[in-house]
């Protein structure tokens, strides 16, 4: 009885074995240069779209979660057809200058904190399973109580329902490495939306998230820009590590 209990023992504690961790690995750093190679050609925005629209769910979410952690109000999310997306929110003078500084850098830090959040799931693969059916909840959920935009009414709940199924019918394994492809897709996404970093304008909508930063914080955009780039990269190759890590 106690030799039968210590073959299980491995299966209780609910981690990858080594050799596939390793093979992971390997293939998330694959999948991240491959993504970056992609966004240099044409081909490559419409393979990888679906990828663009939940970094941009998570960045807005970023926005909007932060003013309610802020006490202030998110008042709807619209995202677009064209990977674009805008949360409309509002909070208390009273927390100015550093109230709006910190709703608008958690746009942009929203997909690598969500992204290295996904990774250090996949360490249990039961912690990956519930990852997975939270985030695919919180999508659907999003749409009832924030999307206020028709594409996003179409593209946010189908993203839910996707990943919802992988976390009900999808093997383990192959739910772990979704959940880290997520995470990395998710990291790497910083770097598909550079130029908006390093921009003081967002077109029509405005000031971009860095120039906003600028306004309240005085620091010069490009600052912010190249600060969230790094700590993004920093953040990326940490939960990596971490998620990696010999035991």
């Amino acid at each position: 009885m106690k030799e039968s209990g210590k073959n299980v023992a491995p299966f209780l504690t609910q981690e990858a074995p080594p050799t596939v961790e390793r093979m992971g690995l390997t293939w998330l750093i694959g999948a991240a240069i491959a993504t970056i190679l992609l966004w240099q050609i044409p081909a490559g925005n419409y393979i990888l779209y679906p990828f663009t629209i939940l970094a941009t769910w998570f960045h807005e979410m970023g926005h909007g979660l932060m003013a309610l952690l802020l006490g202030g109000q998110f008042q709807k999310l619209q995202i677009f057809g064209n990977g674009s997306g805008v949360a409309s929110y509002a909070i208390s003078r009273a927390l100015w200058p550093i109230g709006p500084a910190l709703v608008a850098a958690a746009g942009p830090m929203g997909p690598p904190l969500a992204g290295a959040a996904l990774i250090l799931a996949s360490r249990s693969f039961k912690v990956a399973s519930l990852s997975l059916k939270i985030l695919g909840g919180f999508l659907l959920l999003s749409t009832l109580i924030w999307v206020r935009s028709p594409f996003g009414f179409a593209a946010i709940p189908l993203l839910g329902l996707i990943i919802l199924g992988m976390a009900l019918k999808a093997p383990r394994w192959a739910q772990g490495f979704a959940i880290q492809f997520l995470g990395v897709q998710a990291c790497v996404s910083t770097y598909h939306q550079l130029d908006y970093l390093f921009s003081y304008s967002a077109g029509p909508l405005g000031l971009s998230d860095t120039a906003q930063m600028q306004k309240y914080l005085l620091l010069p955009y490009w600052f912010w820009g190249g600060l969230m780039a790094i700590a993004s990269l920093v953040i990326l190759v940490q939960s990596l590590r971490i998620a990696y890590r010999a035991e």
